[in-house]
């Protein structure tokens, strides 16, 4: 009865002693994995926030071209359209369309638009609107290059804390001389944690960059379709007021 309850108070000793909980495990982790652990906890933090951001964003200027291509073919009179949006476009499309509309006016108010002064001012309004594409869609691919990095280094970072760790245990072993549960399960576990939070941070900033990567290309080609289309409008009344 007596060995009964010395084994049952050894057991739940042990129990306590090896404590694998995240929060144990970070705390009595060494500082190089506990940076580890810090540098991946916020990476992956940021890379939500950004992914969460991004995916809204999208949304809204989809909703947003929408709207503006529903204005922009409506048959209304484009100078009306341009009046409305003001010189604050909301979205990319908008701005795009503002930018052409102002190098045209502009050339408008200076004088008529013969043959030769038309192709000078196609080729300007046609620069104009790829240099606004490219400003609005460099503003959308902001913070991108932050995911593709972690994406492909978070495994890594959370490797070499894996490494340490497990050195850690080994010379935790090497000290004590012995080869128990509870000399190697603490430093193999903190070894296993900086490894499972680098896979946390990694997987879905790959999944987030691949998936707005592909809208942003969609919505790129929306773009550049749009301003393909407006340029030909342009172009056929500069045609037609040189007639």
């Amino acid at each position: 009865m007596e060995q009964t309850v010395v084994d049952a108070v050894t057991l739940a000793g042990s129990k306590e002693a090896i404590d694998l909980s995240m929060m144990s495990l970070f705390l009595r982790a060494h500082w190089v994995v506990k940076a580890v652990i810090i540098m991946l906890v916020i990476a992956s933090i940021w890379s939500w926030a950004i992914i969460i951001d991004k995916v809204w964003r999208m949304k809204r200027l989809h909703k947003r071209a929408v709207r503006f291509e529903d204005a922009f073919w409506s048959g209304g009179s484009l100078d009306d359209l341009y009046e409305r949006i003001g010189q604050r476009p909301q979205d990319p499309m908008a701005a795009v369309f503002a930018s052409a509309m102002r190098e045209w006016r502009r050339a408008s108010a200076k004088s008529s638009v013969g043959r030769d002064l038309g192709d000078a001012l196609r080729d300007r309004i046609d620069r104009v609107m790829q240099i606004t594409l490219g400003r609005e869609m460099e503003r959308l691919e902001r913070y991108m290059t932050f995911l593709a990095s972690v994406g492909s280094t978070a495994p890594f970072i959370g490797l070499f804390g894996t490494v340490w760790g497990i050195m850690n245990s080994f010379q935790a072993i090497a000290v004590t001389k012995q080869t128990s549960l509870a000399v190697v399960a603490p430093g193999i576990a903190e070894a296993l944690l900086a490894t499972a939070l680098g896979l946390v941070a990694a997987i879905p900033a790959v999944i987030g960059y691949n998936k707005i990567s592909s809208e942003l290309g969609r919505y790129g080609g929306r773009l550049e379709a749009f301003a393909g289309e407006f340029s030909a409008i342009l172009s056929r009344q500069m045609e037609e007021g040189t007639d």
